[in-house]
């Protein structure tokens, strides 16, 4: 039998895959090259930050608005957020300047990019004194597996080297638990608790249980004590479920969540108490075909993603009071807002307007934004829409205390200039909801 010259073994096969592999492995390297140059270019800008910063007036955090400019300034060349940038040279810094020795190795070709982060997440708990021991230890380990197996030990090996007990960094680092809701795709958001491993644990095995329990009383017909006509509808139930264990996990998650009563806060009488009177607060927008059913187009979920339908129409339907926008046919641009209630009718007329912070890149949304004078108040600005525009907390103080600057053109549209003189149009964003002319031209016979 002879072998195909493509075929596993043969020595085409083996010279195609020797050329892949090598032309990976130098992938590898320039793709590392350039990592490492970019952090430590990072890191020369956070140090740029820190100098200017030098006996600065510490009562408006210099060092803060100077690294949110600089942050601004790259955000504008990579085409993301200043955001973004300022948490990249905050990594780099810790990198560059913490982790030299894993800098070198890495770049070496001893150990990879997913070997550093394992070294600086689990070294993040070693006093800085220690550093340069861990660091030592955990690069001889590095060089000898992959990144997902030395973590557990890297892991030990830094809560055996911190001075303080384990018990007590815990009991500190579980006043840090929060819950963050992280807006994914279709309609999709990821809801994520940071909690104590074992309380995390004893949840997902207590919903793993529950849900389990569920899919095995799939095709049970009949139960003790229960009549044949109940039986058989719980059957048929049973019959058409057909989730996976994921699925009813998730299900279960959200009702316990949802429709439980919070032990240290009994809201079940007609009093509701403290957590039972908290109500969510978010900006939808939607179109009247999609309310009336006409169409499934998916709702506007101002500052996160878009969201489906049945949702949207489900907010509506709670609400005592809706806002009307009347916007351009072609554009889509909005020119009026109307509602039912005594509106504030400049700040709901901005809102709808603006959508959601107006500094390059921002998508906090509009209702947890401030409304600023492009021109300052106190300067002879005056208070029109054509003088006013949404920024969240962190870009109207880097307009008040860096050197980014900004005027408003007509049409809402606003003219940033960075530090460096580059300039960045944000013109106003158009609504999800649009609307296009129709079509009045005769048909033809």
């Amino acid at each position: 039998m002879t072998s195909t010259p493509e075929a596993p073994g043969s020595d085409a096969y083996l010279a195609s895959l020797a050329g892949i592999v090598h032309e990976v492995e130098a992938a590898e390297r320039l793709v590392a090259a350039g990592q490492i140059t970019q952090l430590r270019v990072l890191a020369r800008a956070g140090q740029l930050a820190e100098a200017q910063t030098v006996g600065a007036d510490r009562r408006v955090a210099a060092h803060d608005m100077a690294l949110r400019c600089i942050a601004a300034e790259v955000g504008g060349v990579m085409r993301i957020t200043d955001r973004a940038v300022q948490r990249r040279i905050d990594e780099a810094r810790t990198i560059i300047e913490g982790y030299p020795a894993s800098v070198v190795a890495w770049e070496q070709g001893r150990i990879t990019r997913g070997h550093v982060l394992v070294i600086v997440d689990t070294g993040s708990v070693v006093p800085v004194e220690m550093r340069a021991e861990f660091e030592a230890a955990a690069i001889a380990r590095c060089e000898k597996d992959t990144p997902n197996r030395v973590r557990p030990g890297l892991d030990i090996l830094a809560q055996r080297m911190h001075p303080r007990s384990f018990t007590e960094r815990h009991t500190e680092a579980a006043a840090t638990r929060c819950v963050r809701l992280v807006p994914g795709r279709d309609g999709m958001s990821d809801l994520i608790a940071t909690l104590p491993t074992v309380i995390a644990e004893g949840i997902h095995d207590r919903l793993t249980q529950q849900a389990r329990a569920v899919i095995d009383t799939r095709g049970e017909r009949s139960v003790s004590g229960e009549d044949a006509a109940a039986a058989d509808t719980r059957a048929a139930v049973a019959a058409t479920d057909t989730r996976s264990t994921d699925q009813v996990r998730a299900d279960i998650f959200a009702d316990l969540l949802l429709a439980g009563t919070p032990a240290l806060d009994d809201t079940r009488d007609t009093t509701a108490g403290p957590l039972g009177a908290i109500r969510a607060r978010v900006q939808v927008v939607v179109t009247a075909t999609c309310l009336t059913g006409s169409d499934d187009g998916p709702a506007d979920l101002v500052g996160r993603s878009a969201i489906d339908a049945k949702t949207a129409r489900r907010l509506a339907g709670d609400q005592p009071a809706w806002e009307r926008l009347f916007t351009d046919p072609v554009t889509g641009t909005v020119h009026e807002v109307d509602t039912y209630r005594v509106p504030h009718r400049m700040r709901r007329y901005l809102q709808a307007r603006d959508q959601h912070c107006r500094f390059p890149g921002c998508r906090t949304a509009a209702i947890r934004c401030e409304v600023d004078h492009t021109v300052d108040h106190a300067l002879g600005g005056e208070t029109t829409t054509r003088n006013l525009g949404h920024l969240c907390q962190r870009h109207h103080s880097m307009k008040q205390f860096t050197a980014w600057r900004v005027r408003q053109l007509s049409g809402g549209v606003l003219e940033w200039t960075s530090p460096l003189g580059r300039t960045y149009r944000e013109d106003a964003p158009t609504p999800a909801v649009a609307f296009t002319p129709a079509d009045t031209t005769p048909a033809p016979f």
